[in-house]
């Protein structure tokens, strides 16, 4: 039996594509039509792989470098990557990309008419985390999320061709939240990249240093400050579930699931007690459920 580390050197798309079961919502739940699923696989497929070229995490042994043209030599080189990337994903518009996972995002691309610029958003947001660590204000913070996680919820009304100008409105509130929340379940783990995404001028409120984040446990000011960001989030969460509303059938199912998610982590940090420095309080399926059903009858 091949182990699951070298299966994913020899087959970087299906390694990439294998971290959906991670995510903390459905990414192409089995409710939804097939062409919205493959659609929808493909964009995160995309949006997963720039991610770990930003964080470093691609799989070991430099396959994705040199699908992307990387010589071995700058295989490490982030930057270099990011570069490549993006010149591979031009090709998806207008001749053939180098690497699987954009040559299945094509068609897609084709069937919906999707433009570049919300993937150009994606791949400049990792470009920001190579030169960027600490954020001075939420509006700083803010602007980042507007290119790290709202390309996505306007990529997925996109494919199901359900775009409006309301509804990508309602849309960025939900996957700024999302942002957030998730920056919340990583702390320690973002500033082990020496990422800090807690707004400094928050910190300086609830004097917190950064020394107190690499604790082992989170001190009543650290809690504090976790509380102020997640309630914030929960504001975001709240300005834009009425997109769930705006929409039938199953794709309304899928955009409470995204809700539910986030108001299902922000439960979760809060029954930590806003210690979320051991690790990422993840929330039960129990509880996402019933999150899911509490967003579909328009309720909290």
């Amino acid at each position: 039996m091949t182990p699951v580390g070298t299966a994913r050197t020899q087959d970087p798309e299906r390694g990439t594509l294998d971290k959906a079961a991670d995510e903390n919502f459905p990414v192409a739940p089995f409710f939804l039509p097939r062409a919205w699923r493959a659609d929808l696989m493909a964009v995160y497929g995309f949006a997963r792989l720039v991610d770990d070229i930003g964080d470093g995490d691609l799989a070991p042994g430099g396959a994705d470098a040199r699908l992307l043209g990387v010589p071995d030599a700058r295989a490490g080189d982030r930057t270099a990557l990011l570069d490549a990337f993006e010149a591979d994903l031009r090709r998806v518009f207008d001749s053939t990309p180098g690497h699987p996972l954009l040559r299945r995002l094509q068609p897609t691309v084709r069937r919906t008419g999707l433009t570049p610029e919300p993937f150009l958003a994606l791949i400049a947001a990792n470009r920001q985390d190579q030169l960027v660590k600490r954020y001075e204000s939420y509006d700083d913070l803010l602007a980042y999320c507007e290119l790290s996680a709202n390309p996505v919820g306007r990529l997925v009304l996109a494919v199901t061709g359900t775009s409006t100008p309301e509804r990508i409105r309602r849309s960025d509130a939900v996957c700024t939240a999302l942002q957030i929340v998730e920056h919340l379940q990583d702390v320690a783990e973002d500033l082990g990249r020496d990422r800090i995404y807690l707004p400094a001028q928050d910190m300086k409120r609830f004097h917190v240093q950064e020394a107190d984040l690499a604790a082992r446990s989170a001190g009543a000011s650290v809690r504090a400050l976790v509380a102020y960001e997640a309630e914030r989030a929960r504001g975001l969460l709240n300005e834009g579930t009425p997109l769930v509303g705006s929409v039938h059938g199953r794709l309304k199912l899928l955009l409470a699931g995204f809700v539910a998610g986030g108001r299902a982590a922000i439960r979760a940090i809060a029954a930590a007690e806003y210690d979320v420095l051991p690790g990422p309080p993840v929330p039960g399926k129990i509880q996402l459920l019933r999150e899911v059903g509490v967003t579909l009858r328009g309720e909290g």
